[in-house]
């Protein structure tokens, strides 16, 4: 009679197991974890003085830059990710794992194939442990870590906060070097959650989340691009001081204040074109090696928005994104566009690659043509009729006869208050150039 209740007993525990049914990492909730302070030796902010501002943010681990993502699963043998940055959703299919026979470890694969970098690294059961490695630059390596079920971005604390940072605030980047740069932060605080960005001259720091604790803030973003990294105290006054990260190669100190006020330089005024050219011209290849020129005979009598931009840049995506949508919405017709690509590959296979690759993501429907270095002086020399590329995007409205009407710089994105008024502006601009 024993052996017969510890059998059914048996029975009903093994029948009430339920076998796994996915194949590889566990889906649902992720925190990933890339550790950039410590991860190699190298010299903080080169340029600038040593940093001083010795703040102490004993909420969080020192240089650990947190990030939210889920697993889900196409089918039960393929998982993909998405990627959590306050309100943006970021899809990444391109997901392998793989099981070594010699040692029974088992390795996951995630790309970000147009920013040419991926995570490689070792799993097993909640736990993803290996590296975010940086394909177009040398030897760069992050560690990184992840562990399932883990919802909380920077702490799971919930320190009563020192201040609401809600509105808009005047802040200074570089406050230690002899080259600071202007900024405007925007930042939405409802109890500890803090979500936000910055905007900059050149471009905006895209969708930011993190949090206040007691007198200290924290914010973070990745998006396989950018690793940026912001911590900060508030001061007595009510000001901010802390300091900025982006991957493993760049530091520097930062400070703010109230303003709701500020601006920046207007973004039409600060590249132009040199009194002593006449007008605007390139001539690059395209993909298949066809040298595309401002002076070909389909752009002739068209209004024309020449985009200078990088595969590798998240605000050129995010104005690639919107240029794709308004020649959907509004026909193709007298309006050409084309981009003018600076890649970070040297190779000509592999720049073309990647331009491949960011085309075919975001349904590119113009002309991409590769323009060289993405190095802001090379590129420059390429087109010597400008003062300078000093942002990547740049955009360039040529009107019917090749007139330069208005230049561009940066783009302040959908993470940004300034995102709808350019909109609407964009869409003025153009119609106008169009009825001309």
């Amino acid at each position: 009679m024993r052996f017969f209740f510890l059998t059914i007993l048996t029975m009903v525990i093994f029948a009430c197991v339920i076998p796994d049914p996915y194949s590889s990492v566990a889906p649902g909730k992720w925190r990933g974890v890339l550790k950039l302070e410590g991860s190699k030796d190298r010299p903080l902010n080169k340029k600038g003085k040593p940093l001083t501002n010795n703040l102490k943010m004993e909420e969080v681990m020192e240089g650990e830059l947190p990030f939210n993502f889920e697993v889900h699963y196409e089918t039960p043998e393929q998982p993909y990710l998405v990627v959590l940055n306050g309100k943006e959703r970021i899809e990444v299919r391109d997901v392998k794992t793989q099981r070594s026979t010699k040692t029974g470890e088992d390795t996951i694969w995630i790309r970000f194939p147009h920013y040419d970098s991926h995570i490689k690294a070792l799993y097993e059961e909640d736990v993803i442990q290996g590296y975010w490695i940086v394909e177009n630059r040398e030897n760069y390596q992050i560690p990184f870590v992840a562990r399932q079920g883990r919802g909380h971005r920077f702490t799971t604390l919930k320190k009563t906060p020192k201040a609401d940072l809600t509105g808009k605030w005047e802040v200074m980047f570089g406050t230690e070097t002899d080259d600071p740069y202007p900024a405007v932060g925007e930042f939405v605080q409802k109890g500890n959650h803090l979500t936000g960005t910055f905007m900059t001259e050149t471009g905006d720091f895209r969708y930011l989340e993190g949090t206040v604790q007691d007198n200290k803030m924290y914010l973070s973003t990745f998006d396989g691009s950018h690793a940026f990294l912001f911590e900060a105290k508030i001061m007595e006054d009510g000001t901010l001081l802390g300091a900025f990260l982006s991957g493993n190669h760049y530091k520097t100190i930062w400070e703010a204040r109230r303003n709701e006020n500020y601006q920046l330089t207007p973004a039409d005024s600060l590249t132009f074109l040199k009194p002593e050219y006449g007008g605007f011209d390139f001539s690059f290849p395209d993909a298949n090696g066809t040298t595309v020129s401002l002076q070909d005979e389909r752009f002739k009598n068209k209004i024309k928005i020449v985009q200078i931009m990088g595969t590798w840049c998240p605000n050129c995506a995010d104005e690639t994104v919107f240029l794709t949508d308004y020649l959907k919405k509004n026909g193709k017709g007298d309006l050409e566009i084309i981009s003018l690509a600076y890649e970070k590959h040297k190779e000509k296979a592999k720049a073309l690659n990647a331009i491949g690759n960011f085309k075919k993501r975001f349904g590119v429907p113009y002309d991409v043509l590769w323009a060289g270095s993405s190095s802001k002086k090379e590129a420059a020399k390429t087109l010597p009729m400008l003062n300078h590329v000093l942002s990547y995007p740049t955009m360039i409205f040529l009107d019917r006869k090749n007139n330069v009407r208005k230049i561009h710089t940066g783009f302040s994105g959908p993470a940004t208050s300034q995102y709808d008024d350019f909109v609407k502006d964009f869409d003025v601009f153009v119609k106008k150039l169009l009825e001309e």
